[in-house]
């Protein structure tokens, strides 16, 4: 029986779909078998990210009856199975959300990991995908009012009786201007299992319509994501990747330390 992840953010624009993508891309990578659904119904952008932004099919078209879930599967050239939502306004009437669990309860017996990109914010979108959820994962930049809103995102979850997985940090560089990983880590109350850093190729990737593990493999982001594809498959282990993660978290968190203590906040 596979697992579902629903991939949240309290805001737009932080790289919850980029993050969910290569996410799918680095899981398959590692001989998973997986599905991303684009539970974003308003603005749906798994399509436009992989380039096949009109399909015959649609999650709209199995949440209003009109269709089997294994009809709206697609295969992307990486491997990864996506099932897109419809661009079309007009089909975003008459469909069932409450129909969502059904749907994941289906792919949790084809698919190892389902990721469903969720809508951002907090509305009845967001809430359909967290119930229909094993687990969930949320998406931040490091700046204050997106972490803000990841909390209220967070508290969200708990009050459905759902796991936070972990928060993935994107566009990370390390900059004063930023907040720190352990203020960010003791802010939200939940581990960080991922630091992708800023990275050009990322937009590139985007130009390309492909995940960036496959465009730039080599590049830092790429790396970022496959490591935490590893620490989702084994978030207990001690590989090598989640050692050096874990190394560059508690290296930053031993400076904030002694420095609060300095300060006397300690």
């Amino acid at each position: 029986m596979g697992k579902v992840y629903a991939i949240l953010s309290g805001k737009g624009g932080v790289g919850k779909t980029t993050t969910t993508i290569n996410l799918g891309v680095s899981l398959n990578d590692l001989g998973k078998e997986v599905i991303i659904v684009d539970t974003n119904m308003t603005t749906p952008n798994v399509g436009l990210h992989l380039g096949s932004p009109i399909v015959p099919i649609t999650l709209n078209h199995v949440l209003r009856n009109e269709a089997k879930v294994e009809e709206a599967i697609y295969e992307h050239e990486t491997g990864t199975k996506i099932i897109p939502s419809s661009l079309s306004i007009g089909e975003l009437k008459n469909m069932d959300q409450n129909k969502m669990f059904e749907v994941t309860k289906k792919l949790r017996k084809i698919s190892d990991h389902t990721l469903l990109d969720s809508a951002a914010g907090l509305g009845d979108e967001s809430k359909s995908s967290i119930e229909a959820a094993d687990e969930i994962i949320i998406v931040t930049n490091p700046e204050i009012t997106a972490i803000t809103d990841a909390l209220k995102t967070i508290k969200l979850v708990e009050q459905m009786n759902k796991k936070v997985v972990g928060v993935v940090v994107t566009r990370y560089t390390g900059k004063k201007w930023e907040m720190d990983l352990p203020t960010i880590k003791d802010m939200l109350e939940v581990p960080i299992i991922g630091i992708i850093p800023e990275d050009d190729s990322v937009k590139e990737s985007h130009r390309m319509k492909n995940a960036v593990v496959m465009t730039h493999p080599k590049s830092k982001a790429s790396r970022a994501y496959k490591i935490l594809a590893k620490r989702i498959l084994n978030p207990e282990g001690k590989s090598k990747d989640k050692n050096r993660q874990d190394k560059q978290i508690k290296e930053v968190t031993g400076v904030f330390s002694r420095l609060a203590k300095m300060l006397g906040l300690r």
